[in-house]
């Protein structure tokens, strides 16, 4: 579909990081070396975070209730589902490093899905919206390069 609503997009989003959370406890569960059970943990952890956040979004008393209404137009894949559907599916690997790897591949490309709302985005506070969500998903991902960093040296 060419036309869409803010809010379809959010809700898209909230429900791919609770499929990330939902994956990396089921790697966590059937893993055997502790170091990368933590790690996947702590990633689940942070995926249901952000599909927290996202979530909150929708409430009535939040600021930004009101750009979740905002149309848009655009004619490319909504929300880019092949490249991260492909980035879902893609099993996560034995090793802590394949594991951030994944991790950082995800939150870059929804970076980038928000960048280019920014970009597309018609009214400013659309703009202000998407850009928010993409310096947070920045900040996000500093935070947990530097998590696992630190979990790989323990």
């Amino acid at each position: 579909m060419r036309y869409n609503q803010v809010k379809d997009l959010i809700a898209w989003v909230e429900a791919y990081h609770g499929r990330l959370a939902s994956q990396y406890s089921a790697r966590a569960a059937d893993c055997e070396s502790e170091r990368l059970q933590m790690v996947l943990s702590y990633l689940a952890d942070h995926e249901t975070r952000m599909q927290a956040g996202l979530r909150a979004i929708f409430d009535e008393s939040h600021e930004k209730r009101e750009v979740l209404e905002t149309w848009f137009d655009d004619p490319s894949d909504f929300p880019q589902p092949p490249e991260l559907q492909q980035l879902a599916d893609k099993p996560l690997g034995n090793s802590i490093e394949a594991v951030m790897e994944s991790a950082v591949e995800a939150h870059r490309t929804l970076e980038a899905l928000y960048r280019h709302r920014v970009n597309r985005a018609v009214i400013e506070p659309e703009a202000e919206f998407f850009n928010a969500l993409a310096e947070g998903h920045n900040a996000e991902l500093r935070r947990i390069v530097a998590s696992i960093e630190e979990l790989q040296g323990v």
